[in-house]
């Protein structure tokens, strides 16, 4: 028998509230508790999977916490063809992480639930932030960007999955015969001339907004006077590290261009294997952990669970797919939670920040990887 009705039915509750009400406790026993039927039903549904997790320390069904349950290395995404829950017939879109030269972007396949429930997941959360009106959205990057039905790229699936705010698409920048970017210049001003007095929704990859939109403008001398402008913006600080670019600084210069006051300017943290789930950051500067989601911190070298105030790598959990195995996630990101509860903020739950990738980041983890690398990632024939 499927265990997907009582997935749902588990579900469906921590979608519909309010993402940022749920005690600790009540948080950990509740997710516990789900992800624990979703790692039964990944086992029945892929036999690698399985394997591996039988030779996890911890028996997961009778796990007392978390950090307890079998986690995958984000590297294992990186497997062709991916991990799978679901047959091949029901995939309706695979997202691809970005990955820069040389490397092998991680893939994710989505059935129509999973889907579902990754627009879900972000509405909700996005939500909580900007509230639920739909308004003009601005995306700083080209039209090409959004194309394919099948394979999405990691920005393509973040600018899809604020479209449920929009009312119209306008796309920003173009590309030349070499995919260099380029600002369309009189079209943004034309825009903002027309929206300069609406509450105007704005997204696009960090660098990205950094290198062909604020630059350019600052370059020229223009503002947009933008003042109601809300600009979400995700990934690529590494390449604006390398530019000796802050995050204080980055968020003046994005301020200057549109008109705008500083807090209206917010980063989150999100990853296409964690899909459906981000991290917005609040006015304290903490990223906020969803009902529906988790997050761990653990030593670098041991892979224990540290306390709140010491840096070690994401562990990154949802309870959102059901396509594929991406319930409980090692990243390759350093990090440190700063409250399990208790924002000034007054969201509740844990918060935690970003602080950089980990050095020459590699997969890494368990002992047991190569029982699940040695496997091919197919459908156990078991289930219903």
């Amino acid at each position: 028998m499927s265990r997907l009705p009582e997935i749902e039915e588990r579900i469906r509750p921590l979608l519909a509230g309010e993402p940022y009400k749920l005690d600790a406790d009540l948080h950990e026993s509740t997710l516990l508790a789900l992800l624990q039927v979703e790692l039964a039903y990944a086992c029945e549904r892929n036999l690698a999977f399985r394997n591996y997790v039988e030779h996890w320390p911890i028996d997961y069904r009778t796990s007392s916490r978390i950090a307890d349950l079998p986690f995958l290395p984000v590297g294992m995404f990186k497997v062709n063809p991916p991990l799978i829950l679901v047959e091949s017939r029901e995939i309706t879109r695979t997202l691809a992480s970005s990955a820069t030269t040389g490397q092998v972007p991680s893939r994710v396949v989505l059935d129509a639930p999973t889907a579902k429930r990754m627009t879900k997941g972000v509405m909700t959360i996005i939500r909580d932030f900007i509230g639920s009106g739909r308004r003009p959205y601005l995306v700083v990057d080209t039209p090409a960007t959004l194309a394919g039905s099948g394979e999405l790229g990691a920005r393509g699936a973040a600018i899809q999955g604020l479209r449920s705010f929009a009312t119209e698409v306008v796309c920003c920048l173009s590309s030349d015969a070499a995919g260099n970017l380029r600002l369309e210049a009189e079209e943004i001003l034309d825009y903002a001339a027309k929206w300069k007095d609406t509450d105007v929704l704005v997204y696009g990859f960090t660098y990205v907004i950094w290198n062909h939109l604020v630059k350019p403008l600052e370059s020229k001398g223009i503002s947009l006077n933008l003042p109601n402008v809300r600009i979400l913006h995700s990934g690529g600080w590494k390449r604006l590290q390398q530019q000796a670019v802050t995050k204080d600084a980055f968020v003046q210069g994005v301020a200057a261009a549109f008109g705008c006051s500083s807090d209206r300017v917010i980063d989150f943290y999100g990853m296409v294997e964690n899909v459906g789930v981000v991290y917005p950051d609040c006015e304290q500067g903490n990223k906020h952990v969803p009902s529906f989601a988790d997050v761990i911190v653990r030593d670098q070298l041991t892979l224990e669970p540290v306390s709140a105030g010491q840096r070690g790598l994401l562990q990154v959990c949802s309870a959102l797919p059901t396509s594929y195995p991406g319930f409980l996630v090692l990243t390759e990101d350093i990090g440190e939670v700063i409250h399990r509860d208790g924002c000034p903020c007054g969201r509740r739950g844990t918060a935690f920040r970003f602080v950089s990738r980990a050095p020459k980041a590699e997969a890494r983890g368990c002992g047991n990887v190569e029982t699940l690398r040695s496997r091919p990632s197919t459908i156990s024939e078991s289930h219903e």
